[in-house]
């Protein structure tokens, strides 16, 4: 799909542009942006993805590129490339690996070399990073205390202990998405301080910790001088090599010689298009604050919680402290929800009435999010929307949970189930649905705030923020202001403020954040409903502690 949005005239000044390329998990998309942050043309693509047995997800390099290379040529088209000044990269942490001479090798036991990506979802490593988490190693202290099996070590550990002949032996670098893109671009196997920081257990000021890799097994690494893992690293926005070689140039359509960044992971993309927007007028507490005081939301599938600050944090069960992770400077501490938007739809999906809502969405010519939105509107008579679950209740980890309990073991409960099954109820679980993200949210945030965050406006961007229920619910269950983006594609703009910053014409990324992300609509909350919300959430916290109580009846002898 390609969507030009607006054209400048050609008798204007000329208006200088970068292109953010985004690789999410599904797709590729690009944008055309100009220097006061509009989105003027996007496109997208799907890419590939394999699914060989349960909790192995796998891609391809050279069809993620070819992608990358198809939207990007769709988005410059008919642009004079001389008003084209940088380039950006932001990905899903995926892990690619190449062998020496950086061709593709397979991730799997079938021996396709062409799937030689392990996807940022891939669980496959979980009796790995079962023993990492049991060295209780210094460097867990920056991952809240436990490793993710989505982060890159275990993965490695999988490969060498699976695939050792096949893989482990042969590879000759091993790449996060984001700057396998940027060496692709430039030639340069430099590393970002985002993707080694938040997946790989670098930190800035210490580099690698080799006690760490000869613990856990992986000793190869440190031979080497890190070679395979990097050991180059640069900060997020910082130019890479000479800019663009003449043959990415060409599968691009893009000039030679063009800045390229160092690049972001996709979330962190998001966090940076919105939380450094200048924000005076609108009366929100953040105004003349630092950005400290601001947490930016990305919520799409899952849900990430970025908050910064000016020194390190500890906050249990959420990523973080990384150093220079997402704004140069600040440490940056990391919360999210595995399952929220994917949460829904299943909760939606699933319901028996769900084939009504979609016939009657369709007849009304309305998304069913839209629809069941106004249906409640319909069925509240004179209540506020939200108080309809007085006696419904939802715990949400039905994908276990990320933040702030760190228990991918947790399961989703809903309390407050009858025999109705029509149009009213569907509404019903939706709205306690969103409501249980909403405090999951809370949730995270009293834990940061805990910590030593002090937190007093919410940025949110991301598909999920299209949706004005949870929009307002998250106001009021937080009791928080939400400032919502100007541009839907944050994550888009912040790819395009790398390349912005790369290219030069910004003295720092704060600068470009500022001139380029742009708030759309403020949300305030609800404050004469906050009774009926801290009594939700009282429930809330029963019904994980509930959960526990049931498991240690069922264990004990």
């Amino acid at each position: 799909m390609w969507v030009l949005l607006k054209m400048h005239s050609k008798k204007q000044a000329p208006v200088k542009y970068y292109v953010g390329i985004d690789v999410g998990s599904a797709s590729v998309r690009a944008a055309l942006v100009d220097e006061f942050g509009t989105v003027v043309a996007h496109a997208d693509q799907p890419i590939q993805i394999w699914e060989p047995q349960p909790d192995h997800y796998e891609q391809s390099s050279a069809d993620i590129w070819a992608a990358c290379c198809s939207v990007t040529k769709k988005v410059v088209c008919g642009i004079d490339a001389s008003w084209i000044r940088g380039v950006g990269f932001d990905a899903t942490c995926s892990l690619v690996v190449v062998d020496k001479q950086f061709q593709p090798l397979a991730v799997n036991r079938e021996g396709q070399n062409y799937r030689n990506v392990v996807m940022w979802m891939d669980h496959r490593a979980v009796s790995q990073v079962e023993r990492i988490n049991a060295t209780q190693h210094r460097v867990l202290s920056y991952v809240g205390g436990v490793m993710s099996v989505e982060m890159q070590p275990p993965k490695l550990l999988w490969i060498k202990e699976n695939l050792k002949e096949l893989c482990w032996e042969k590879a000759g670098y091993f790449f996060d998405l984001p700057d396998f893109l940027s060496w692709k671009a430039t030639g340069v196997t430099a590393r970002s301080l985002c993707t080694v920081v938040c997946k790989w257990t670098y930190t800035s000021d210490g580099g690698w910790d080799d006690s760490f890799w000869q613990m856990i097994g992986l000793e190869d690494l440190v031979k080497d001088k890190y070679e395979k893992i990097g050991n180059h690293v640069l900060s997020p926005g910082e130019p890479v090599g000479k800019g663009l070689t003449p043959e990415a140039a060409k599968d691009l359509g893009l000039p030679e010689g063009i800045a390229v960044a160092a690049s972001l992971i996709d979330a962190h993309a998001g966090g940076l298009g919105v939380i450094g927007a200048d924000v005076k007028g609108h009366n929100l507490p953040c105004e003349n604050q630092p950005i400290t005081s601001r947490v930016a939301m990305i919520c799409g599938t899952s849900s990430c919680h970025m908050g910064v600050s000016e020194t390190p944090i500890f906050v249990p069960g959420v990523w973080g402290p990384y150093f220079s992770a997402m704004v140069p400077g600040l440490w940056l501490n990391e919360g999210g929800q595995s399952a929220t938007g994917k949460l829904i739809d299943h909760v939606v999906r699933g319901h028996v009435a769900f084939p009504e809502l979609q016939s009657k969405a369709a007849a009304s010519a309305h998304s069913i999010y839209t629809y069941l939105n106004s249906h409640l509107d319909l069925i509240k008579k004179s209540l506020p929307v939200g108080f309809l679950t007085v006696d419904l209740h939802v715990w949400p980890d039905f994908h276990g949970n990320r933040s702030p309990l760190t228990d991918l073991t947790l399961k989703g409960m809903v309390v407050g189930l009858t025999l109705s099954r029509g149009l009213d109820e569907l509404a019903l679980i939706y709205l306690a649905t969103i409501q249980a993200i909403a405090l999951g949210t809370r949730h995270i945030l009293e834990t940061m705030e805990a910590a030593g965050h002090h937190i007093n406006t919410l940025f949110l961007c991301g598909g999920l923020s299209k949706n004005p229920l949870f929009v307002q619910m998250h106001a009021d269950i937080t009791g928080k202001p939400v400032v919502l983006s100007k541009e839907v594609e944050s994550v888009l703009v912040g790819a395009a403020i790398l390349g912005a910053c790369a290219s030069g014409d910004f003295a720092s990324i704060q600068e470009a954040m500022a001139k380029m992300g742009k708030i759309g609509r403020v949300v305030q909350p609800n404050h004469e409903h906050k009774r009926f919300y801290d009594k939700k959430y009282e429930v809330f916290l029963k019904l994980v502690e509930h959960q526990r109580e049931y498991r240690s009846i069922m264990n004990s002898s």
